[in-house]
């Protein structure tokens, strides 16, 4: 019997895989249209990139992330719409799940329905949903990161100058979109100590390498040079990050922070309980596939290499969620091949579903709870009194809407010479709490004209993800966070005198 068009079992392969994606698009975009831009590094990418779009580049090495920012001026020059940014920036973290899980059913060869059950399983993370709502390098990061995971993984399984090279060209986009791509430097260097097949080493090799990731430097630090900057500008961020000068706005100093406990509460709190065990399993599950024949590439491994690198690296430095930022798609693929491993069938379908269907209950907790904004409302009320600008304490949530100028502070000392350049308002942002800048008592003190509540500000996932920024461990943040969710308004704002 000849096959129709319809039976096409590549079509059929496609369709089952395309409709993970859609699923996983629709639980990323579910309610965005409500929200407001959830930090404050998502709101100046979004002004710095109209900025340079205008011919302004003079915040072109902010977080030392130009490609990001040049990544979307072509958006910029059609509109300033804050959500169409969000949508993009969104639907690039739903590729970057695509890519992953498709590299991995490549390499284990699954059936159709399996790469969908993993794409789900990826796609419902809890953090990744949360991350992939804001507008930061983050979803980038993911895209470029999969595609140097899939590439690097051929140099090592099938060696030749050329797939080294395209590795390189993979991880020289991710340095100029996501400063912390230099983090994936000393995981490639074991792999290649592992690997000793002397590819790199060859003189044509690695002058090829050193210059095609010394290209994204060269062609934006002329760029920059051209627009009147210091030709160190963008260096200056790597150096910023490794020797910390003063003490940031909430206290804290320095970069070094052992903590062994922080990821594994997180993902035991907020993603599916399945990963940590999976992490724990992994060891005897794939003993033989980690611990044999260490110079033979194999997937298990490789993935296990990165995740738990990251594992480790990152408990020595700062905490924040974002730290595993690149290794929550490879603890999933782990963990999916984990319970294949174990069950088959339709018991594998069950098992994942599940896992599925938890995840999406805590993302119902944890992310779309907190979704609808009432920056809108504080923006109306303004505008209806004709009041044009406005400051805000630490955080620029407000920006987007509507108004001309949004000026952020972190201490109440920098009042009176705002009040000099004509603001009359001042609107108390809850987001200092979130950053544990506590410079406001005396503006909280007073009577405020108008007050909204903002249930962003009181979730705990944005509270962990500002615990880099604070200092503060685990369970400190969460202390914060319950304290924030005592106050009735997260938004008050006051008449200055």
């Amino acid at each position: 019997m000849t096959a129709t068009k319809n039976d096409n079992p590549t079509t059929k392969n496609a369709l089952y895989v395309l409709l993970a994606l859609l699923v996983v698009a629709a639980v990323r975009l579910h309610g965005l249209a409500q929200a407001a831009l959830p930090d404050y590094d998502s709101v100046r990418n979004w002004q710095i990139v109209q900025e340079i779009a205008r011919g302004n580049f003079r915040n072109l090495f902010h977080h030392g992330s130009p490609g990001f920012s040049v990544l979307y001026v072509p958006v910029a020059w059609v509109t300033s719409n804050f959500h169409v940014f969000q949508y993009l920036n969104s639907l690039l973290g739903v590729a970057a799940v695509g890519l992953l899980a498709a590299f991995v059913g490549r390499v284990v060869r699954l059936q159709s329905w399996e790469m969908a059950l993993l794409t789900l399983l990826i796609g419902t993370s809890v953090f990744l949903t949360f991350s992939g709502r804001d507008f930061t390098m983050g979803s980038a990061s993911l895209l470029v990161f999969a595609g140097l995971l899939e590439q690097y993984y051929r140099r090592l399984n099938t060696p030749s100058s050329r797939q080294l090279r395209r590795a390189a060209l993979w991880l020289a986009v991710g340095l100029s979109i996501n400063y912390k791509f230099i983090l994936t430097l000393p995981i490639l260097a074991v792999f290649e100590l592992l690997q000793r097949d002397g590819l790199l080493g060859q003189r044509r090799n690695w002058l090829w390498v050193a210059g095609t990731l010394a290209t994204p430097f060269l062609l934006f630090g002329v760029v920059g040079v051209l627009a009147g900057l210091p030709w160190y500008r963008w260096p200056a961020v790597y150096y910023n990050v490794l020797f910390p000068g003063a003490a940031n706005a909430a206290g804290r100093q320095g970069s070094v922070q052992l903590d062994l406990t922080y990821y594994l509460q997180f993902l035991w709190d907020f993603e599916s309980p399945l990963l940590l065990l999976a992490l724990v399993a992994v060891p005897v599950l794939w003993r033989r596939e980690l611990f044999t024949e260490l110079r033979q590439v194999n997937l298990p491994r490789y993935l296990a290499g990165w995740a738990y690198a990251y594992l480790a690296g990152m408990s020595l430095l700062l905490k924040a969620p974002r730290g595993l930022l690149l290794a929550y798609g490879l603890c999933y693929a782990l963990t999916f091949l984990s319970i294949r491993r174990v069950v088959l069938g339709w018991r594998l379908a069950v098992v994942v579903l599940l896992a599925c269907a938890l995840n999406l209950y805590r993302i119902q907790r944890e992310v779309y709870a907190y979704t609808p904004s009432h920056y809108p409302q504080v923006a109306r009320w303004l505008q209806q009194r004709q009041v044009g600008k406005v400051v805000s304490t630490v955080g620029l949530g407000l920006a987007p809407f509507g108004l001309d100028t949004v000026a952020a502070i972190t201490s109440t000392k920098q009042l009176p010479a705002l009040q000099k350049r004509g603001f009359r308002y001042v609107l108390l942002d809850g987001y200092w709490r979130v950053t544990n800048v506590a410079q406001f008592d005396s503006l909280r003190q007073q009577r405020a004209v108008a007050a909204w509540p903002e249930p962003l500000l009181t979730c705990p996932l944005l509270f962990l993800e500002h615990s880099e920024y604070t200092g503060l461990n685990y369970q400190q943040t969460l202390a914060l966070h319950r304290l924030a969710q005592q106050d009735s308004a997260q938004l008050r704002l006051y008449r200055l005198p």
